[in-house]
């Protein structure tokens, strides 16, 4: 499994030194850098790499131990292969050219995003809905050349390389330069120029055509807001690259009566104050078509923001719908009008009621008695004004511009 190509790169024997190996890589760095001799992007690269195995023991050994193979599997506790090792340093393969033992990886075109807005009633019930996707496809005429005899010529910007690059200085000085890549402006990456007369005639030299194409997009039961659908490899093509994927991104419409808490479902709903203390009866609309009639028996008095449930009546477990959450109702109380009956009905009215609770009436020449009357600003009792320490903390005591109340 042992071989030599390393070593051959750099110049230097199996039983060189570490030191020996730095002062040999300095010396071809020198003489290969980019900025001294634009032609030899590779050969440096190349070098670089070399060097990076060679001077870390634990790489060198496992190079030692199992060749190149072994590096390229991750043998041994490093756990990655030179490709990583490189790729945070130069930002891509280990080497580019094409009697290199490593192989560049692969490239990998970006994910297409779609948002698709879905009702709470497509996440209860599941829905199939089509979605029609435009992307770019290899073209069929010259299968990717962009060409129709195939000629190219090198980009004389980049030089072939199809990127602009620049190196920032780190380590030990210029022979140890970061590569900094970024795409060339005049060919757009491609590293190299087609003739105007050799174009594509169905293309124009672009590689790729544009399609149109249904996708139809499975909404299944109990999926959530945000959820994503994959549709692997269906993003745009480009020659010489894996297509992305097409991900669609759920988005849940506002209901006008339910509200969604993961597998739970929650509404609100208003019984008057006789419901409140005599039971009540009423209907719900699921979100499947069904009437659901809630009963709630006399004497279970309920209170203002009240919550009750209903077990089994809320979403459907994704990937186990047979499974749901719960239904769960908050109450709210409206109470008659002012005078909504005489005094002498009310007077039988109280006699049902349980009874007041006593209070004792002070007596005496400081005693006052005083009216209620409606407030104007509408202050209820959440309002920070009634709230204790922050009132006390106001200083204002009990002034009377806290509450401004009509005079009848």
């Amino acid at each position: 499994m042992n071989d030599n190509q390393l070593y051959e790169m750099l110049g230097v024997s199996r039983t060189a030194t570490d030191a020996e190996i730095k002062k040999q890589y300095r010396k071809l760095a020198k003489e290969f850098h980019p900025d001294k001799n634009p032609e030899a992007g590779d050969k440096f690269k190349e070098i670089s790499a070399a060097y990076e195995i060679l001077a870390d023991p634990k790489k060198r050994d496992i190079y030692d131990k199992y060749g190149v193979k072994g590096l390229r599997e991750g043998a041994g506790s490093s756990g990655c292969s030179p490709d990583d090792i490189f790729s945070h340093i130069f930002g891509g393969g280990l080497f580019s050219g094409g009697g290199s033992p490593f192989m560049r990886r692969t490239q990998r075109g970006e994910d297409t995003v779609h948002p698709l807005k879905v009702t709470l009633e497509d996440m209860y019930n599941g829905k199939t809905s089509k979605l029609q996707l435009c992307k770019n496809v290899i073209c069929v005429t010259c299968k990717g050349k962009g060409s129709r005899t195939g000629a190219k010529a090198k980009c004389d910007m980049c030089r072939g390389t199809g990127v602009k690059v620049e190196y920032r200085q780190w380590g030990w000085g210029v022979d140890m330069a970061q590569r900094v890549q970024s795409c060339c402006p005049k060919c757009m990456g491609e590293g190299e120029m087609i003739k105007e007369s050799d174009k594509c005639i169905t293309c124009r030299g672009h590689k790729v055509c544009n399609q149109t194409k249904i996708l139809e997009v499975h909404v299944d039961k109990g999926m959530r807001e945000k959820q994503r659908i994959y549709f692997r490899g269906e993003g745009d093509q480009q020659p010489d690259c894996e297509a992305g994927d097409v991900v669609i991104i759920l988005s849940q419409k506002k209901h006008e009566r339910f509200q969604r808490r993961d597998d739970d479902l929650i509404m609100v709903h208003k019984i008057t104050l006789t419901e409140a203390l005599c039971g009540f009866q009423f209907a719900v609309k699921h979100l499947d078509g069904r009437d659901l009639i809630i009963t709630h028996p006399p004497g279970q008095i309920i209170k203002p923001g009240d919550v009750k449930g209903v077990v089994g009546e809320g979403m459907p477990i994704y990937k186990n719908p047979f499974e749901k959450g719960n239904l769960y109702v908050k109450f709210s109380v409206t109470f008659p009008e002012n005078h909504f009956q005489t005094e002498n009905v009310l007077k039988e009215l109280e006699a049902f009621l349980p009874p007041r609770p006593k209070v004792d009436i002070p007596i005496g020449d400081d005693v006052e008695e005083v009216d209620l009357q409606d407030c104007e600003d509408g202050l209820d009792s959440s309002s920070s004004g009634f709230n204790k320490g922050d009132h006390e903390a106001s200083g204002r005591g009990s002034d009377s511009h806290l509450l401004q109340c009509a005079q009848q």
